[in-house]
């Protein structure tokens, strides 16, 4: 099943996520050449100018999600992800117990 997975998210998530970073990069840049190529005309160029807004909103989501992503990743210290693989490498858990509790009580 983990490999499955592993296959599904190297071969479906990944790509598709890159797509959509290029698809707003694309809306973008064509709300850019809308917005400069129609200098006379004011209602096409507020369409070219939404088209910038709603380009920059996809690629604000999406270095959002990134970033909250690296964030998580670093917190946990998850480090060595093989996303091919589907293995992840954690740092070995090691209990740690307050200093108190080891003290004798009288």
């Amino acid at each position: 099943m983990d490999s499955f997975i592993a296959k599904v998210n190297a071969q479906i998530i990944n790509p598709l996520i890159l797509f959509l970073f290029a698809l707003a990069v694309v809306y973008f840049l064509f709300g850019l050449f809308q917005f400069i190529a129609n200098a006379n005309n004011d209602e096409k160029r507020t369409i070219g100018r939404s088209h910038m807004l709603w380009g920059i909103v996809g690629l604000t989501i999406m270095m959002g999600v990134w970033f909250i992503l690296g964030l998580i990743l670093n917190t946990f210290n998850i480090k060595d992800i093989n996303p091919e693989a589907g293995t992840v490498k954690l740092p070995d858990y090691i209990p740690s117990t307050p200093n108190n509790l080891n003290k004798p009580t009288r």
